[in-house]
């Protein structure tokens, strides 16, 4: 692998003119021999090691941020914290890079491919164990995790309880995290008196793994330059580290489904046996996510369901509607009996469940869709965000990045992760336009400003196809020219070359990575604005949340002010209050919630 890998690996690779030709296999054709290239030319090798790196950086930078110490409840011991974070990123980031580069200009070609694989793979840990090493700095001195005990740590912290007390879950939540909290905590922490430590352990840890998730779930389709292009400015943009789940969900979730719909496309050249063993994957996959947190299969399903109509072999013969409808009902099966149980509370509860939940997303332009305040909206408002920007309100990124996404769909329709994204961005949003236009109606909002992320994630994926397809017509045209230039003489682009430009593109993503780490970090250092409520509030109430001796932490601002907020041991699901038919605004208070969300229609 010579290039910045333009095809898709296991899928028709593209000639010039657009045309499908035959499978990329995405392996090197360099010579082997020798001990190393024994090894690294097995099928699990090098994909295991993409695994290891990646993980083992991501968790590991986040547990050495942990021994950072700081005061950071003030702002100096904050910049101090994230300068520390920067210099450890650097002093692990440096020597790899510069491993690359010298393999990219005087390294053999194979030594320098297996190298380029495992930079990827540790930069997307990398990545996202800035950002929890940045929280593991903001939460310095304190046991509890971001939230303390209230709003939806609280609400967690209090479904892992009733989980303890062999209490079943109300409503039609995901399941699965609150009993990986449940069962951390009682192995960990002592059970029930120790759940908001866990979750403390919980939101590191799954906010370092991100990165890695995003990551290796794109090398199911990509080769790992145009993976960890992907992977590490998603992971970073859409990082949650209160809730780090829900969006390692999503991120995994549409890598998953293109390679589900490759497995379609290609029905009739499998065998019975690996038709139902691939099916059984599939599903167990898209199961086990839907119990981890399954909001995202809402916005994603009208896309994915008119794509797999659209991809299904109806006129390639008997056999290969046969293997495509076996895969397909495996995989429903599969994923059905998995995710069961909270499908039986979705059929028993969803159609009464409303969401009536207004914040500052629900104010702004519904077709802004490149940038997120969350309730949590510090100074901002619907007058002040999102910032206009100079051609129609959109800003210069935005216009680059629509370019790229015309790119991306004029010169990759026929690629499935193109049509996969394009197809689940348009679903979003109809969807999204479907319960904001009814939304005074019906007042509820029906969590519909969460489709932003994910249109925004499916803009990204078609941005970096664009560039990447730009990259391989590109490419493509110069071979061509220097044949007719000089016919009769090998047409080609030196291999190094084209090591020595992936190696530099690398480093300056590698750059982007912690600068865009550090940026993530610091919106959840505990606020030191008093009286607004930005995304430090759930840092700050970590520190105003009393030790199991009764005492504040170490850096409480409380601390011989007043006591800190007792400790609850008696949380327990958050309870439904009786539907009073009408939204319930944040981010307003006295007239301007009259103002901004009116009064329901009078009945008749």
């Amino acid at each position: 692998m010579t290039d910045l890998a333009p095809n898709i690996i296991g899928a028709p690779s593209s000639t010039s003119d657009g045309a499908e030709g035959a499978p990329s296999d995405g392996k090197s054709k360099a010579l082997t021999g020798g001990r190393f290239d024994r090894w690294t030319q097995k099928r699990w090798f090098l994909p295991l090691g993409e695994v290891v790196v990646s993980v083992v950086v991501a968790l590991g930078f986040m547990l050495l941020c942990t021994h950072i110490s700081v005061n950071p409840v003030t702002r100096i011991g904050q910049v101090s914290g994230l300068a520390k974070v920067q210099q450890y990123a650097a002093l692990v980031g440096i020597p790899v890079l510069a491993v690359l580069l010298f393999l990219a200009y005087r390294g053999t070609l194979r030594y320098y491919q297996v190298a380029q694989r495992l930079v990827c793979a540790a930069l997307a840990g990398l990545a996202t164990g800035i950002v929890a090493g940045g929280v593991a700095v903001a939460l310095n001195g304190t046991p509890w995790g971001l939230g303390g005990q209230e709003g939806d740590p609280g609400n967690l912290m209090g479904m892992a309880n009733d989980m303890m007390r062999h209490k079943g879950l109300p409503g039609v939540y995901p399941p699965l995290f609150p009993a990986l909290l449940a069962l951390w905590a009682k192995v960990f922490h002592n059970g029930i008196a120790g759940v908001g430590h866990a979750l403390k352990d919980l939101q590191l840890i799954l906010s370092a793994l991100v990165g890695p998730m995003a990551y290796l779930g794109w090398r199911l389709l990509l080769r790992p330059f145009w993976a960890m292009a992907i992977a590490v400015p998603a992971s970073i943009v859409f990082l949650d580290p209160i809730r780090p789940y829900s969006h390692g969900s999503m991120l995994v979730l549409l890598p998953l489904l293109a390679a589900c719909f490759r497995e379609i496309r290609r029905a009739e050249t499998l065998s019975t046996r690996s038709t139902v063993l691939r099916g059984i994957g599939f599903g167990a996959a898209f199961g086990v996510m839907f119990l981890w947190y399954s909001g995202w299969y809402l916005w994603a399903a009208p896309g994915a369901f008119v794509l797999a109509l659209l991809l299904f072999p109806w006129r390639r013969g008997r056999t290969a509607v046969k293997r495509a409808v076996l895969f397909l009902g495996t995989i429903l099966f599969t994923a059905a009996v998995i995710g069961a149980p909270l499908l039986y509370q979705l059929v028993r509860l969803g159609a009464t469940t409303k969401d009536r939940y207004a914040y500052i997303n629900t104010y702004i332009d519904p077709a802004y869709v490149l940038g997120w305040a969350s309730d949590r909206a510090g100074d901002l408002t619907y007058h002040n965000f999102p910032v206009s920007g100079e051609l129609a309100g959109q800003t210069g990124f935005s216009v680059l990045l629509l370019l790229g996404v015309g790119i991306g769909v004029g010169l990759g329709l026929r690629n499935i992760v193109v049509r996969t994204a394009g197809f689940v961005l348009a679903g979003a949003w109809l969807l999204r336009f479907w319960f904001a236009s009814h939304m005074e109606h019906n007042q509820a909002v029906q969590l519909y400003p969460r489709t932003t992320w994910i249109i925004y994630y499916c803009l990204i994926i078609l941005a970096v196809l664009g560039l990447m397809l730009t990259y391989q017509r590109g490419f493509g045209w110069i071979r061509g020219t220097l044949k007719e230039v000089a016919p009769g003489r090998a047409a080609r682009i030196s291999p190094r070359a084209m090591s020595q430009l992936a190696a530099g593109l690398i480093c300056a993503i590698a750059l982007f990575a912690t600068m865009g780490g550090s940026w993530s970090a610091n919106r959840f250092m505990p606020s030191t604005n008093p009286g607004v409520e930005d995304l430090g509030l759930d840092a700050l109430r970590a520190h105003q949340q009393q030790l199991d001796n009764g005492k504040c932490p170490k850096y409480s601002p409380d601390k011989g002010k007043k006591a800190c907020k007792p400790i609850n041991m008696r949380l327990s699901e958050y309870t439904f209050e009786p539907d009073k038919g009408r939204l319930w605004c944040a981010n307003t208070s006295g007239e301007t919630r009259d103002l901004v969300c009116g009064r329901p229609p009078e009945k008749n």
